[in-house]
């Protein structure tokens, strides 16, 4: 229609009056439902992929909103604000431990939390995270001491996590072309629990090593350990779900009160946050393609395919919806999201479960609320000021935290066992559990020429062939 109206005579009015008939031809035209291909794809696009959100009426106490419903704009700004800080602590922490900066991490969960919204219809309530399934593999791939600062090797890692997320795009084609059983079948829990615990474990002698031999910073990683705990234990509702974010708030202050006020230890400077501006983009990181960073971080894949499967069901569960014909297209969009931030330098993305836990309080699974959150977020991403913030957070209470983190994704791996009621009676679940274990505690690296696996990867790849090799006995 365009350029019939640039190809029209001069005349204003002879513009006029033909554009207005071409607009009534064309709204006849869809009235009519005639076979229009753009008409068509139109239909099909809002229709079919992104649901009709409605209004909630019903009292939230009676009934909780639904994933297709929506809130006031006031309450629904508020909620994703909620969302937003409620993945604050875990977003910035696991990038400060791998080396990233902080300030990319948050902008890309943004970004990538709207990619997810688009990709998957607004169907699923999730918002993406930086994940600490990669902190282990991303260590043992770069050499990066896990002390705060910069990784020097940010591109290797970058390399790593962009295969990771085309890995975990394509079991996203596969679930959507077979379904997931054949996921259940390759990592059932004994397997997904030993993975899951190996990643916490790996990485404890590293995290210690950080403070070790001083004192002060030792003791003040026990005192972000008890602040966070107090904040997990005492505590209830919204406030415990933030147990990092507040817990590390707390840690911060007592670590400013003995250093710049007390003069004990080593004081923040604060001249960085000073001189850092408002706004301003935070610097991208090209990847560099190793093999050998690749075969250690891609296998992370499967540790974010069966962490996806089990947010997803446990939404189902808490909202009565069956969410299973779209756990296909959110393994895609997570694999999108991952190689995405990845190609600028931010760590892998993954589902959230702390947001799984804010819904849980809030009773509000609206998909609405998670597109402000991520709109939230790209909005800090921008600030440099926030994130020089961020880097002034001193080794001590990284480290505490740290303590804190792993120690929880090592229980978190039991947990599975547990939830899955794993027969550890069995010598075919013994010996996965027990010989992946320690592959992954040891660091039990294997060399394939100039490739070293890393021992998260030997493990992961042992427990997944043992438990199939072993099944053999349960055909017979």
């Amino acid at each position: 229609m365009f350029l019939v109206f640039i190809l029209l005579p001069s005349g204003k009015n002879i513009r006029k009056v033909i554009v207005l008939v071409l607009l009534v031809a064309l709204e006849s035209y869809e009235n009519k439902r005639m076979m229009c291909p753009i008409y068509l794809l139109r239909v099909h696009f809002m229709t079919n992929w992104f649901p009709k959100w409605r209004p909630f009426t019903d009292d939230i106490d009676a009934r909780p909103v639904g994933t297709t419903e929506y809130l006031p704009p006031a309450q629904s700004i508020m909620l994703g604000v909620q969302h937003a800080f409620a993945m604050f602590g875990a977003t910035v922490l696991a990038p400060l431990l791998m080396g990233f900066d902080p300030n990319l991490a948050i902008l890309m969960s943004g970004i990538c939390t709207l990619l997810f919204f688009c990709l998957t219809g607004g169907r699923i309530p999730s918002y993406l995270g930086s994940s600490f399934a990669f902190i282990g593999v991303v260590i043992a791939a770069t050499g990066f001491s896990g002390a705060g600062g910069i990784n020097s090797n940010i591109g290797l890692a970058a390399g790593g996590i962009i295969t990771c997320g085309i890995l975990y795009m394509l079991c996203g084609f596969l679930v959507m072309a077979t379904g997931t059983r054949w996921i259940e079948k390759l990592m059932p829990p004994v397997v997904t629990g030993s993975v899951v615990m190996i990643i916490g474990l790996h990485l404890a002698p590293a995290t210690v090593k950080n403070v070790a031999g001083d004192q002060f910073n030792m003791w003040m990683s026990l005192v972000t350990i008890l602040c966070m705990g107090m904040i997990a234990v005492f505590t209830k509702g919204m406030l415990q779900r933030l147990l990092l974010l507040v817990g590390l708030i707390l840690s911060y202050l007592v670590y400013f009160i003995a250093t710049n006020v007390m003069g004990y230890g080593t004081a923040i400077n604060f001249l960085p946050v000073q001189q850092a501006a408002w706004f301003g983009v935070p610097a991208f990181h090209a990847p560099e393609f190793s093999m050998n960073a690749i075969l250690i971080i891609a296998p992370v894949a499967l540790i974010l395919v069966a962490e996806n499967l089990g947010h997803i069901k446990a939404v189902s569960a808490m909202t009565g919806e069956n969410l299973d014909p779209h756990i296909g297209k959110a393994f895609v969009a997570d694999g999108i999201a991952t190689s995405l931030a990845g190609s600028v330098g931010a760590p892998g993305m993954t589902t959230y479960g702390e947001n799984i836990g804010v819904m849980a309080v809030t009773r509000v699974y609206s998909t609405v609320i998670f597109a402000i959150a991520g709109v939230f977020a790209i909005f800090l991403g921008l600030s440099p000021k926030f994130g020089a913030i961020i880097q002034t957070i001193p080794t001590a209470i990284l480290t505490g935290a740290s303590i804190v983190v792993f120690g929880l994704i090592t229980l978190a791996g039991a947990k599975i066992w547990i939830e899955h009621r794993v027969d550890f009676s069995t010598n075919k679940n013994l010996m996965v559990a027990a010989v992946a274990i320690i592959l992954g505690t040891g660091d039990f690296a294997l060399q394939f020429g100039d490739f070293n696996l890393g021992g998260i990867g030997t493990a992961t790849l042992a427990a997944i062939f043992l438990n199939w090799l072993f099944s053999l006995a349960d055909k017979k």
